[in-house]
């Protein structure tokens, strides 16, 4: 059998948790960052950002020497297989970054000069149709003198990793996805993750580099799309009178054509993936001759949503100018300290241009809360001081800590009782019947 020593270049969220997760079923891994500091960290046995369960992980790998993080690509030369996992942000005008890519693979391929096994390397990072054969592959071969197919491996490996349930996504997958270049090194691939799994095999597709680039963005592009037509969905309900969008959209997903999930109403998505790959794949669409007039009107849809809350804020109160608002939830999601891409930002943004003023609370991403709004707003130690003396609340990441807040804490805490459930955690007529003002999305003023 094969004998796997792996590599894996970037210590982001994909990274970091593929190379523990790969450490804690027996493979030696090699934890590959620039930054000497998170290096650091994670040799300490510290995350650089919060993932439940991951931590504990990381650190029986640690001590069991099955994984160390270093910056000295050399150490790649103790491998045989090398993971690509760095970061492709979006450019201002939403093509995708490849800089990272570029800079990760010209350093690869100068060690592997020094190498005469052959090498497999796999792209894990999201890339449009066509980086991997025609950017990876050429720097690889310029790099490393060896020709693909014979000294030298190739596959894109698309991660299918949800924040806040990435260790679960990393043992459970849905499917795994290898694009190759040729059989053996399809074949090298599947017989890792057969490993991995053991008896709990996913199903494996084995197709092009270039398909297997484009499942990852049509994957995420769908879902993206299927939040903003439940989005526009909610808009419209919004507007008839005794209509709730999640009766509406519960009676939708019951068709088994459908499928419930993703169906929920709420302020958009936000995060490091859907805006950004499907902003990638709109410019990758047009730079190829189509224009995915679909995919623009999903991310029209989903940057308007956001300032729906505040809509229904001045529903309530002609201005918010002088208002105590608390924003409970800053992280895109729940379970994660994540704010890229996240809607409150526009939120807290939009009520400090209204003149309001804006307290906060996440049960963990105010550290990076603090780094973008500052002094501008006041950051709540827990969920009853930022309710405290508080006209508005909204209700803008569903974490289980506020979906089992009460009707009598905000009566008791708040100066005046009105929410704005903008992720449909609570119960309308249970709140409404204790006196409270409630709106939410998708829910008309008589339902």
């Amino acid at each position: 059998m094969y004998k796997y020593r792996v590599s894996i270049i970037g210590l982001g969220y994909v990274g970091l948790t593929t190379a523990v997760a790969l450490a804690s079923r027996g493979f030696n891994v090699i934890g590959i960052d620039a930054n000497s500091m998170k290096v650091e960290k994670i040799n300490n046995g510290e995350l650089p950002f919060y993932e439940p369960g991951l931590r504990d992980l990381l650190i029986k790998v640690l001590d069991k020497k099955r994984f160390h993080a270093t910056t000295d690509y050399k150490e790649i030369l103790n491998t045989n297989i090398t993971f690509i996992c760095v970061g492709t942000p979006s450019l201002p005008d939403g093509r995708i970054d490849l800089s990272q890519i570029v800079s990760a693979t010209k350093s690869l391929g100068n060690v592997l000069r020094k190498k005469n096994d052959i090498h497999f390397v796999v792209v894990k990072s999201t890339v449009i149709p066509g980086t991997t054969r025609n950017v990876v592959g050429k720097i690889l071969v310029n790099n490393y003198g060896k020709r693909l197919g014979e000294n030298l491996g190739l596959c894109m490996n698309p991660e299918f990793l949800r924040e806040g349930t990435a260790l679960y996504d990393t043992f459970n997958p849905g499917r795994v996805v290898i694009g190759e270049y040729d059989k053996k090194s399809g074949d090298i691939l599947e017989n890792l993750w057969r490993t991995f799994y053991r008896a709990n095999q996913p199903p494996i597709l084995r197709t092009s580099l270039e398909a297997a680039e484009m499942i990852k963005y049509a994957s995420n592009a769908f879902l993206a799309t299927k939040i903003s037509f439940a989005n526009t969905i909610a808009n419209i309900c919004q507007h008839i009178p005794n209509c709730d969008v999640l009766e509406v959209l519960r009676g939708v997903g019951l068709d088994h054509r459908i499928n419930p999930a993703f169906l929920g109403p709420g302020l958009g998505f936000g995060g490091s993936c859907f805006p950004k790959d499907v902003k990638a794949l709109i410019s990758f669409s047009k730079d190829i001759g189509y224009e995915p007039i679909l995919l623009e009107a999903t991310l029209k849809v989903n940057e308007e949503q956001p300032y729906k809350a505040i809509e229904l804020a001045k529903k309530h109160y002609n201005s918010l100018k002088g208002l105590r608002v608390t924003v409970l939830g800053l992280a895109f999601k729940p379970n994660t300290d994540d704010m890229r891409g996240a809607v409150s930002i526009k939120i807290i943004n939009k009520l400090l241009e209204e003149g309001a003023k804006v307290v906060v609370h996440d049960p963990k991403a105010v550290a990076n809360a603090r780094k973008i709004f500052s002094d501008k707003i006041e950051y709540a130690s827990d969920v009853y001081n930022a309710l405290k003396g508080a006209d508005l609340v909204i209700i803008v990441t569903e974490w289980d800590e506020y979906k089992k807040l009460t009707p009598s804490v905000f009566k008791t805490y708040m100066r005046r009782a009105v929410i704005i459930d903008g992720r449909r955690i609570y119960n309308p007529q249970t709140f409404r019947n204790e006196g409270i003002s409630f709106y939410a999305i998708g829910l008309s003023e008589g339902t």
